[in-house]
């Protein structure tokens, strides 16, 4: 724990000017980032005396080390740099709003040639229109399957648009009028193209001048005794009528808002965003956060705008933002607004009317939400705690081990062996620190070897980091020294990297200037999948490393037993211990981050192919290849003139290319096992 008065800034130093600070903590990582309309009036305030601070403010000042400032030209500039930081340095003493799901959208891809009409969830796309979120996306599809009598745009697959036009036949929903059938030519992309716009300018709300033409239409149809069409055009009404009244009307005018109601006690908040447009509730969200810095609800509103629509422009910001408080400083939040939107914004609280009715109930809306949200989370904080509690008293720990790493090895029979590191933070994983490694030390199988290997590495850069930050004492030289020196840049190495999709760099540890780091912090615990050799190879790494302050303990898997380094009997915990199901969980969890790794390694092996060992052949050339002469067998017999034909393909290229394909072997002959009849390839490359 740190005095703030060791790092206060000297009286003079801090300029009386709008700005961005940030506090840092001993590991050099961004804990917390705020700003202010005179940074010396607001530092200030951190540095009273301890008695005379918030309890969670006290908590950050004590744990933060240095801070340090950015002045501004104005307060809207701020705004936008205190949001850039908070979303690129994930501070833990800041108000995170975090959906408790991810919500789905209708969305038209407008980018396409041929703009299809789904259900979309996560990061917003360029040139894609949304509507929602949707509480769920059954109701999406509902209302989809409504307009596509009237708005027949294409809503299947890239795979079944591409089949379709292949064979020239429309799909199930092309025969029954739900399709224009684009892809066998019934409509030209430019009427396809049109039909989707319409579509959007209806969900849009947009509505009474659309049903008023079909109207019209439907009554000319009917005076020239087109009794057929008229039919159809009033089904079409109906249907879109139908439609409309799964979003009921909150107002008579076609007004587009946000309504935004927070509700909260001590410990949590809970948000809740209703989207009207059109006059009509297209949508609703909601966040719960923890109260980890002294806020108010005008404090809680700001982060929500900010959360909102940081990274929105244009109409997705609408015209009306509707709160329960003013932030603080308005005038600048307003003006941030009005420059993500491009006009003008009006940020008010409502007062009467239909506006306040309707905001009313969005806050009760966040107060059901919170309460659920607590009902929910009061049995998992109190059960996480228990197992952190039991592990520490099962392995005779100082404190509870809030971070826990566990490692798994993975191979088969030999091949392919890697290593997988997963960490749990409370006793839930936190999967933007997960690590996958390759064995690179020998080859063979070699569980405990291994294990050794990979503790050494990721231990070694824990040192190395330390090392250049400045964090070791007096007589720690050697020990960092031994650590060589620190990886260069920030881009993940072939190993040691991040699982795709499960491990974004926005979170974890950070680098000097607090951006994300692969391997700065440590965890009180290390868990390895396997007995007292794979034990007793973890502890091992550490004592060479000269880390005498991480504990280790193995789970073996055939009694689920824990090991201790250098103990001849394992601890036995009950079955109904909730700290051995954490740690069951720990290593499962591990268990499958290895073999997923290790599968895809296999998978890439198995489907490598004799042009992959061309250098300089990309994967757009490799193709060109294949589709000029059918199949690499052709490809094979092909002289270096016949390659050269071939576009992007020059004589330096064809040579390398004839030269890899003479020393690779050709593949095995295909055989049928019922028969045992060669299959050999036809000249068009398939099989017969």
């Amino acid at each position: 724990m740190a005095d703030p008065s060791s790092y206060r800034p000297k009286p003079g130093q801090i300029p009386d000017s709008p700005g961005v600070y940030k506090f840092r903590d001993e590991h050099r990582r961004v804990i917390y980032v705020g700003k202010a309309k005179s940074l010396r009036q607001r530092l200030a305030n951190y540095f009273q005396p301890l008695t005379s601070l918030h309890p969670r403010t006290a908590t950050m000042v004590t744990t933060a080390a240095s801070v340090e400032w950015t002045v501004v030209a104005t307060e809207v500039e701020a705004l936008q740099l205190e949001y850039s930081w908070i979303k690129e340095f994930d501070p833990r003493f800041n108000v995170k709003y975090r959906d408790d799901k991810s919500y789905p959208y209708l969305a038209v891809t407008l980018n396409e040639e041929y703009p299809r009409v789904q259900v979309m969830r996560g990061a917003k796309k360029k040139g894609v229109r949304y509507f929602g979120p949707y509480g769920h996306a059954w109701a999406i599809r509902e209302t989809v399957d409504l307009m596509l009598r009237v708005f027949p745009v294409r809503t299947c697959s890239a795979g079944v648009f591409k089949r379709s036009a292949q064979i020239g036949r429309p799909c199930l929903l092309g025969y029954i009028g739900k399709c224009a059938a684009p892809c066998v030519g019934r409509v030209t992309p430019e009427e396809h193209r049109e039909l989707a716009e319409d579509f959007c300018d209806f969900m849009a709300g947009r509505t009474g001048t659309y049903i008023r033409r079909l109207e019209k239409e439907m009554t000319e149809a009917a005076d020239e005794m087109e009794y057929e069409r008229a039919a159809r055009l009033r089904d079409d009404i109906e249907a879109l009528r139908r439609a409309l009244e799964k979003n009921a009307i909150v107002f008579n005018d076609a007004t587009d808002a946000d309504l935004i109601a927070v509700a909260e006690d001590e410990l949590e908040a809970a948000v809740q965003i209703f989207h009207v447009r059109g006059g009509r509730v297209r949508g609703q969200r909601g966040w719960v956060t923890d109260k980890v810095e002294a806020v108010d609800t005008a404090g809680l509103v700001e982060h929500a705008l900010q959360q909102l629509y940081g990274e929105e422009t244009g109409d997705s910001v609408p015209k009306e933002v509707l709160v329960p408080a003013l932030p603080e400083d308005a005038e600048s939040v307003g003006a941030w607004l009005e420059a993500r939107r491009g006009s003008q914004v009006s940020l008010r609280v409502p007062q009467r009317g239909d506006k306040k009715d309707l905001m009313a109930t969005v806050a009760r809306n966040a107060q059901q939400a919170l309460a659920l949200h607590k009902t929910k989370r009061a049995s998992d904080l109190t059960t996480r705690s228990r197992a952190l509690e039991e592990i520490a008293g099962a392995l005779e720990l100082d404190s509870a081990p809030l971070r826990i790493e566990c490692f798994d090895i993975s191979h088969l029979q030999g091949e392919d062996v890697v290593a997988s590191m997963v960490v749990f933070e409370d006793g839930l994983a936190r999967k933007s620190e997960y690590r996958r490694f390759q064995i690179k030390g020998f080859e063979g199988q070699d569980d405990v070897r291994s294990m050794h290997e990979v503790i050494t590495r990721r231990f070694k850069r824990y040192l190395a980091e330390s090392s250049r930050l400045g964090e070791w004492a007096d007589g720690d030289e050697g020990a960092a020294a031994e650590a060589g020196p620190a990886p260069s840049g920030e881009v993940p190495a072939p190993d040691d990297v991040p699982a795709p999709g499960e491990a974004p760099v926005e979170a974890g540890p950070r680098t000097e200037d607090g951006r994300p780091k692969r391997f700065a912090y440590p965890p009180q615990l290390v868990v390895v999948d396997g007995g007292q050799p794979q034990v007793a190879a973890a502890k091992r790494a550490l004592d060479e490393l000269g880390i005498d302050d991480v504990a280790v303990c193995g789970l073996a898997k055939r009694l689920e037993e824990v090991w201790l380094p250098g103990d001849d009997d394992p601890v036995v915990l009950p079955r109904s211990s909730e700290g051995l199901y954490l740690l069951q969980r720990v290593r499962d969890e591990a268990h499958r981050f290895a073999i997923t790794y290790q599968r895809a390694k296999r998978t890439k092996r198995f489907k490598a192919g004799p042009l992959d060992a061309v250098p300089g052949l990309g994967e757009s050339r490799k193709q060109a290849l294949v589709k000029h002469f059918g199949s690499v067998k052709k490809l094979r017999s092909a002289t270096i003139e016949q390659i050269c034909e071939v576009p992007g393909i020059g004589r330096k290229t064809a040579e390398t290319v004839a030269a890899a394909l003479a020393q690779a072997a050709p593949a095995a002959p295909a055989v049928n096992t019922a028969t045992g009849e060669i299959i050999e390839e036809d000249d068009g490359g398939s099989a017969k």
